[in-house]
């Protein structure tokens, strides 16, 4: 299984993703899908704008696909993040995760999100509604605490 990694600005489409991912493929019995928007944060901003190192971005995403492809038993999987400015509302990040089996998908997608949201090289910096630019985004404590539980037993 080879992942598909992309890192691109303009959208993507569910359905084209996954139509893709199973096309021919009558041995996959399950395909999980998350797809992470951008949310207004009750009005207050305008866009949330992601940058990210070409290149590098796509090599690191890869390298943790490659690891959830050695944990689980997966059929296909990939990863779709944007970047550049994105307003609320729009699709931001899509991972799709296919196996024979439902539980294995579910919980190579999950590991891929915790990992794209905690440790993905991409910044984040908000624009706010008051056309002020804000700061670059910190990651959040819940969702390191999320990601931990992906890590090797002591």
């Amino acid at each position: 299984m080879i992942p598909v990694i992309r890192i691109q600005r303009e959208d993507f489409d569910l359905s084209a993703e996954i139509a893709a991912l199973s096309a021919g493929r009558a041995d996959i019995g399950a395909v999980v899908s998350f797809i992470g928007l951008c949310r207004d944060e009750q009005g207050r901003l305008s866009a949330l704008e992601l940058e990210h190192y070409p290149g590098m971005a796509e090599a690191e995403i890869g390298r943790v696909a490659a690891e959830a492809a050695a944990r689980w038993p997966l059929m296909g999987l990939v990863a779709v993040h944007r970047y550049g400015p994105i307003r609320p509302g729009e699709q931001i990040v899509l991972v799709l995760a296919a196996s024979a089996h439902r539980r294995a998908a579910f919980e190579a997608a999950d590991f891929m999100m915790d990992y794209l949201k905690t440790r993905a090289p991409f910044w984040k910096r908000e624009h706010r509604s008051d056309g002020t630019l804000g700061g670059w985004v910190e990651a959040k404590t819940d969702d390191d605490d999320a990601a931990k539980r992906w890590e090797p037993a002591p």
